[in-house]
């Protein structure tokens, strides 16, 4: 079968499908390069390669596109993200070329991946090729098995190790070394003793105050607040909540229950000896 012949018997569910989301995932790639934020860049990535899935699926090789969410979208390009947010890269950091010639390196291998495209599309459209049918009549995953680590075993331990470096690379770029020696615990309670600071741990917000809640500051024993208790994040809001006067008051009925649960245990107690 030609490749007009197979194009001509697409179904029109098959069509629509791929005119519209090959359109999204063009959008999404072009999106990756263009966006200016890093962290939109990923995301844009990662719905590119959720569509692929989508077309490995409808394409019948069931193994790729439960590879392409499970391993790339939901793992590498998820790593990727969070990678991104934590360390903060930045435009600037972009615009520095840590590498001399990386640029027109990286358009040399663009152009040659290019011609690597067209000619796989050119031979594709010129030979025959077997249907999907006969390439999955032992299975999907054991046709693709005996295939990796056959005819392309050798691809495969080079892409496993790019993998393997690209693992390492990451690791280089995000470390920092320390400026300074990092101060042990009993110099860091020397200075918590030397500034004067509360040296027991604070109390937890909520603490005391009859509440679990974190806007809550916590109560020391004697009924007043520490605003050290809470975030100063939830301060700088306005989004903490005063319960000092309530706390006082349910423990000054606290107490008085006390002493008057003592006073009837004590009279009870002289009863008892007459």
């Amino acid at each position: 079968m030609s490749a007009f012949a197979a194009a001509s018997a697409t179904s029109t569910g098959e069509a629509v499908q791929f005119w519209v989301l090959g359109t999204v995932a063009v959008l999404g790639a072009l999106a990756t390069v263009l966006m200016k934020k890093s962290v939109h860049s990923a995301l844009s990535l990662a719905a590119t390669m959720i569509i692929l899935a989508v077309f490995y699926l409808a394409n019948g090789a069931y193994f790729l596109g439960v590879v392409q969410v499970v391993v790339y979208t939901g793992a590498i390009m998820m790593l990727f993200l969070f990678v991104v947010m934590l360390v903060g890269v930045t435009a600037a950091d972009s615009l520095k070329e840590t590498i001399r010639g990386q640029r027109w390196l990286a358009a040399g291998c663009g152009l040659g991946f290019g011609i690597l495209l067209v000619a796989g599309i050119g031979n594709a459209s010129l030979r025959h090729f077997n249907g999907l049918g006969q390439a999955n009549s032992g299975g999907n995953v054991q046709g693709l098995a005996a295939l990796i680590f056959t005819k392309y075993v050798f691809a495969f331990e080079i892409t496993g190790a790019l993998l393997i470096t690209a693992a390492v690379g990451a690791m280089v770029l995000t470390h920092r070394e320390r400026a300074e020696r990092a101060a042990t615990q009993r110099e860091r309670s020397e200075a918590r003793v030397r500034e004067g600071k509360q040296l027991p741990p604070l109390p937890a917000p909520g603490v005391y105050a009859r509440h679990n809640a974190v806007d809550i500051p916590g109560l020391l024993p004697d009924g007043t607040p520490s605003e050290l208790t809470v975030s100063p994040t939830l301060r700088a809001r306005g989004q903490i909540r005063d319960v000092s006067g309530e706390a006082l008051a349910e423990l000054a009925a606290l107490e008085q229950r006390s002493g008057d649960w003592l006073e009837q245990g004590h009279g009870d107690t002289k009863g008892a000896a007459k």
